[in-house]
């Protein structure tokens, strides 16, 4: 069984421990002043050079056997521009991360997480959504 957890989430680096049965595996992201590089338990899979337009999608399979088969494929997606605008500054965060197996999403963030996609049932859930403010308290009567 496959199972991921995002350790670390800034502008520029992106830790998620991954579990796969009995073994451990570290997937990292590091954002460089012209290149990406993804990491998996310490070792370069892929990386992507610019200023812009770098990749944001990466199809990665670790665990294969010393002939290149097997293994487990995941795909990783960023969204690297900087999270929403809060009350005082930007965000020190990605704007989206997500980590897909087979079946499916293991772990998701922000602009790519499918919830985000969901549009708000009402006014307040938009204002919510949208500008990150509350109405009233719905516990208690209006």
């Amino acid at each position: 069984m496959l199972r991921a957890e995002i350790v670390r989430l800034s502008l520029r680096h992106i830790d998620i421990k991954i579990i796969n049965g009995e073994r451990m595996h570290v997937l990292q992201w590091r954002r460089n002043l012209f290149w990406d590089e993804v990491l998996l338990d310490g070792r370069r899979q892929a990386s992507s050079h610019g200023l812009w337009g770098r990749e944001k999608l990466y199809g990665l399979v670790f665990g294969r056997d010393e002939e290149g088969r097997g293994g487990t494929q995941v795909m990783l997606l960023l969204d690297p521009a900087m999270g929403a605008m809060d009350h005082n500054n930007y965000s020190t965060r990605v704007r989206g991360v997500r980590l897909e197996g087979r079946d499916g999403p293991l772990v998701s963030y922000g602009s790519l997480d499918p919830k985000s996609l969901l549009k708000p049932a009402t006014f307040a859930d938009w204002m919510k959504k949208n500008m990150g403010m509350e109405w009233g308290d719905d516990r208690r009567p209006h």
